[in-house]
C-alpha cells in the first residue's frame, strides 16, 4: 500500500539530508588542507620542499645560507631537529600566515627559515633573510618585525616542553639593542628558561650571521623574554 504523503515527504527529506551531509563530510575530509592539517608533514620531509628557480635571489639566498659553516655545525648536534616549519602549513593556508605566506618572498623574508629546535624544547636557533621591503626606515627592518620573529621563535623553542607542544604568548618583553640593517640573515637564538605545567617561560636575541671560526662576532640586534601559556582547551 501507498504510504501517506506526508510520510513520504518525510522520508524523502531525511534521505535527501543523509546524502548531503555525507556529501559534505567526505568533501572536508578529501581536502587537501583537513588532510595536512590531520596527518601533517615531517620535518624531515619540509628540508626538500623549498626548490627555488635556478638563477633567482631565492636560490642565490639558499646557496649562501645552505654552505654557511654556522648550519654545518648545527647539522652535527644530535640533540637538534632541522626544519622548515612554516613549510608544514598547507599550500592553500599560506597566503594567510604571516610569516609564513604574507611576507615570504623576494625583498622580504627571502627563504623559509630554517630552525634547529632542542627534541627536549631547551633550546633553539634559526635563520631569517630580511629584505629592504620590511623596512620602517629606509635601510633599517622595521622593529614590529623583528618583534614577530622573536615572538614566534620563542614559542617554537619552547613547544616540544610544554605537555601537549602548543602555547599562546602571554607576554612579550623586547630590547632593541642596534639598528637591523636590510638585506641580510639573521640568527635566532632562544633557551627555555622555566617549564611549570602549561607555561614556560623563554629569553632570545636575534644577531647578525657571522663567521666565528675567522674570529667575526655577531652584533646582538634584539633581546626579548617572553611567557607562553598552553590553553586548557589542548587536553
Amino acid at each position: 500500500p501507498k504510504r501517506p504523503l506526508p510520510i513520504r515527504i518525510l522520508t524523502f527529506l531525511f534521505i535527501a539530508s543523509v546524502a548531503y551531509a555525507t556529501g559534505f563530510v567526505m568533501t572536508i575530509v578529501t581536502s587537501p588542507e583537513i588532510k595536512e592539517l590531520y596527518n601533517p608533514i615531517s620535518d624531515a620531509e619540509t628540508l626538500s620542499l623549498f626548490t627555488p628557480e635556478p638563477g633567482s635571489a631565492a636560490a642565490s639566498l639558499e646557496a649562501q645560507i645552505q654552505t654557511h659553516p654556522l648550519l654545518a655545525k648545527l647539522r652535527e648536534d644530535s640533540l637538534l631537529g632541522e626544519a622548515r616549519p612554516h613549510l608544514k602549513i598547507p599550500a592553500p593556508m599560506r597566503s594567510t600566515n604571516l610569516t609564513g605566506g604574507t611576507l615570504l618572498g623576494d625583498d622580504m623574508i627571502g627563504i623559509p627559515p630554517i630552525m634547529f629546535v632542542a627534541r627536549d624544547g631547551s633550546r633553539m636557533v634559526s635563520f631569517h633573510h630580511v629584505g629592504p621591503a620590511l623596512c620602517g626606515h629606509p635601510g633599517i627592518v622595521h622593529g614590529g618585525l623583528l618583534a614577530t620573529l622573536l615572538d614566534e621563535g620563542l614559542a617554537r623553542c619552547c613547544f616540544p616542553a610544554l605537555p601537549h607542544k602548543i602555547g599562546m604568548t602571554a607576554s612579550l618583553k623586547v630590547d632593541y639593542k642596534a639598528p637591523c640593517q636590510a638585506n641580510q640573515f639573521v640568527v635566532l637564538r632562544a633557551e627555555t628558561t622555566k617549564v611549570e605545567g602549561r607555561k614556560a617561560w623563554v629569553r632570545g636575541r636575534l644577531e647578525t650571521l657571522v663567521d666565528e671560526d675567522k674570529g667575526e662576532t655577531p652584533v646582538v640586534l634584539v633581546e626579548a623574554e617572553a611567557l607562553f601559556i598552553e590553553p586548557r582547551e589542548a587536553a
